[in-house]
């Protein structure tokens, strides 16, 4: 990782970021500001404040446009701990405008790296060698460009370069000739530049081209004019610079971006029934001999133990499942910001929902339509099948009935139920919390228990049967009679 304080060549140079994040999205045809909509389940701008932090950048402006409240609003929750200051850019005059009104918040012993706030999932890595390559080149002095060969370069501006390969200059595809349009370099929006030398050639824009804007690009030209080096990272991988502009692109975008997990995984020996039907909407972590069945979602951080099987269409969020435990089809995990565990060799589902707080230990059984929530399972217990189980404390090997649930809110306030090691609870009990079931006691089915139950004892608590001979339900229109 390159650090604020070194890039790799001459002295240590501070390295702030600029993220240019005011452009409107008219294509995408949302209320929501372009650069909120999300990727792999983080907004754009997360991605791209996320390389920021990759870097160690010292100081990271976002420049701020249209809808500018509710992104300047966002960025807390985007970038934790991360120093991000917001300026306007109003009215929007192009990018060579956007950037000059971060200028003023910048100091000018550091290097300035320019990136796009739709443009997600440029490689932190691919990051550092452009800034290798600027220091290379003179850390004071250059201007470095990550560059992209292209096989259809339609709307990107084309780098041009003399007889003997020196970039001269980028023009825009409005303003450039057929000829020029033919060449397959091009611009990728992302530059690095001695701040000092920045400001003084954005000083020098002016907006005489096709679009009547100041272009970033124009930059190039000063450079050149002034003697700097201007130096290219050239790459070729598409992917990593292409931008969103319609939920088109957007979702073409994610395809890419899931395909690429896929193939990560598989790499390390992760078994997808189907590489093209994942989603990974955050950090997925596989030990050896992991199975994923189609139509999976994983969203927060996500750790999946030893020879752990994941069924078809499961939804997996912040949890961590431990080695030989399976999950069956369209089991649904949210471990929110508690976390969900789930024990060696346990099995869940199908259709099973776990809650933040639930933790199951080994071999523990929650069958189909079972809710666990902020609940603790202790090894070998079973709630099979039509349960709820909320703010409870489940001992060993504990059998918890169909129709079962914990009552565990009076209206005001969560209370907690504790069912001691090898409770039988029967079908259709209702646990009315705080309440205590002693170790090795028995429910019988259909009671509502109010009170705690003595250890290996078995507690009915049912209201007395009540028959009326020949009683009619109402009729409308009449009248019931008994």
């Amino acid at each position: 990782m390159l650090s604020q304080e070194h890039t790799g060549y001459g002295p240590p140079v501070p390295l702030d970021v600029v993220i240019l994040a005011a452009g409107k999205g008219t294509r995408m045809k949302s209320r929501t500001p372009k650069v909120l909509h999300r990727l792999a389940g983080r907004p754009l701008l997360g991605h791209v404040l996320g390389l920021a932090q990759a870097l160690a950048a010292r100081q990271v402006v976002v420049v701020t446009g249209h809808e500018a409240q509710a992104v300047q609003a966002a960025l807390p929750q985007l970038a934790p701990g991360l120093a991000v200051r917001p300026v306007l850019q109003q009215p929007q005059l192009g990018t060579g405008h956007a950037v000059q009104q971060a200028m003023p918040v910048l100091d000018d012993d550091g290097v300035v790296l320019v990136l796009s706030g739709d443009v997600p999932l440029t490689a932190p890595a691919t990051l550092q060698a452009l800034l290798q390559a600027q220091a290379a080149a003179g850390a004071q002095h250059a201007l470095a460009l990550l560059t992209v060969t292209m096989d259809d370069p339609h709307g990107y501006g084309r780098v041009l370069r003399d007889a003997q390969g020196r970039i001269t200059a980028i023009v825009e595809e409005k303003d450039a000739s057929a000829e020029q349009r033919r060449i397959t370099e091009v611009y990728s929006g992302i530059l690095a530049a001695p701040a000092a030398r920045l400001r003084a050639w954005l000083q020098r824009l002016d907006n005489r081209n096709a679009q009547g804007e100041y272009y970033l690009t124009d930059v190039v030209r000063h450079a050149v004019a002034d003697g700097a080096a201007v130096v290219a990272h050239r790459i070729d991988d598409v992917v990593q610079v292409a931008g969103v502009n319609s939920p088109a692109q957007l979702a073409a975008l994610e395809r890419a971006h899931q395909r690429r997990v896929a193939e990560a995984l598989l790499a390390q020996g992760v078994r997808l029934v189907d590489p093209a039907r994942l989603d990974v909407r955050g950090e997925l972590v596989c030990a050896p001999d992991v199975d994923i069945d189609v139509g999976c979602v994983f969203e927060g951080r996500v750790e999946l133990g030893e020879g752990v099987r994941v069924g078809a269409y499961c939804v997996v969020a912040n949890a961590r499942i431990e080695a030989g435990a399976q999950l069956a089809p369209f089991t649904h995990i949210d471990g929110g910001r508690e976390g969900v565990v789930v024990g060696p060799r346990a099995q869940v589902g199908p259709f099973a929902r776990l809650r933040p707080g639930a933790q199951l230990g080994p071999e523990v059984h929650v069958g189909n339509f079972v809710e666990i929530k902020n609940s603790t399972l202790a090894a070998g217990a079973k709630a099979n099948h039509l349960a709820y189980l909320g703010d409870a404390t489940v001992g060993e090997r504990v059998n918890y009935g169909a129709g079962s649930i914990t009552a565990n809110y009076d209206g005001a306030r969560k209370h907690r139920t504790v069912i001691g090691d090898d409770v039988h609870v029967g079908s259709n009990c209702v646990l009315v919390a705080p309440v205590t079931l002693g170790a090795g006691g028995t429910i019988g089915a259909g009671s509502t228990i109010t009170k705690d139950t003595p250890p290996g004892a078995l507690t009915v608590a049912r209201a007395k049967p009540v028959t009326v001979p020949g009683w009619q339900r109402p009729r409308k229109g009449g009248s019931a009679s008994s």
